[in-house]
């Protein structure tokens, strides 16, 4: 069977080193954001699904809350935990599989950690699998691209030099996915990888939500929480709470 793209991908340097410029002062803003909306009690507890090297896992421990980061990657757990403490742990767990041990308050999936799979069924298991985790009437705050922009202003090809890496990004549309295939050369060697996410509608996730426990209670446009505008919005953030 061959590997799920995000196996390979995420786990491999070269994919920190291309999006070395994540902004952690933009994530931070973000994180305040949501808690000045949320008003979570300080004893809350945060599950951050697909939480990548925990950026914002760490940072909202660092408000005081107690948080679990799990992720796909084993190298980015492996970093995540040199972070680790008392009320910061983090896990390698695959998102559509249940998670075992507490269940939360709040069920964060952030910076469009979300669309990767083959399947619908795979998409509505994974939040299902959100939902077993979260405690009743928790918040589930789920953040995507807007893909209705991303697609009116499709650059089909993009170069980007990093740290003397020559990449080339070609992107498409195809199978109702967005496709980012990424190519370089480094010390002699070829690589090739893919991004793949679906290309979700706001249609497409009141229909995965139905389906999943889970009934939206708000929808902003960016880190800011300005409203969702499908024409000039850069995200589609998402406030769920749990119905199930």
């Amino acid at each position: 069977m061959t590997k799920e793209w995000f196996k390979n991908w995420f786990d491999s340097p070269y994919y920190h080193i291309l999006y070395h410029q994540r902004n952690d002062a933009e994530a931070e803003l973000f994180i305040d954001n949501l808690l000045a909306y949320l008003q979570p009690e300080p004893q809350a507890s945060f599950l951050d699904i697909a939480c990548g090297r925990g950026r914002h896992a760490i940072y909202l421990n660092k408000k005081g809350f107690s948080v679990t980061g799990i992720d796909l990657s084993e190298s980015n757990i492996l970093f995540a935990q040199e972070f680790q403490q008392e009320n910061l742990h983090f896990f390698v767990h695959d998102m559509r599989n249940a998670f075992i041990g507490e269940s939360f308050n709040t069920i964060f999936n952030l910076f469009t950690s979300f669309g990767y799979f083959d399947t619908f069924e795979d998409h509505v298991l994974a939040l299902q699998q959100f939902n077993r985790s979260a405690k009743p009437n928790a918040a589930l705050v789920l953040d995507f691209f807007n893909t209705a922009k991303i697609m009116k202003n499709l650059a089909p090809i993009e170069h980007k030099t990093v740290q003397g890496i020559e990449f080339s990004i070609a992107k498409e549309v195809l199978n109702e996915q967005l496709i980012k295939t990424i190519a370089f050369s480094d010390k002699g060697d070829n690589y090739s990888f893919q991004e793949r996410v679906h290309a979700f509608l706001p249609s497409n996730f009141e229909q995965l939500f139905a389906q999943s426990g889970w009934v939206i209670e708000d929808r902003f446009g960016d880190y800011e929480l300005n409203p969702f505008d499908e024409e000039r919005s850069d995200r589609l953030i998402f406030i769920c709470k749990k119905t199930l």
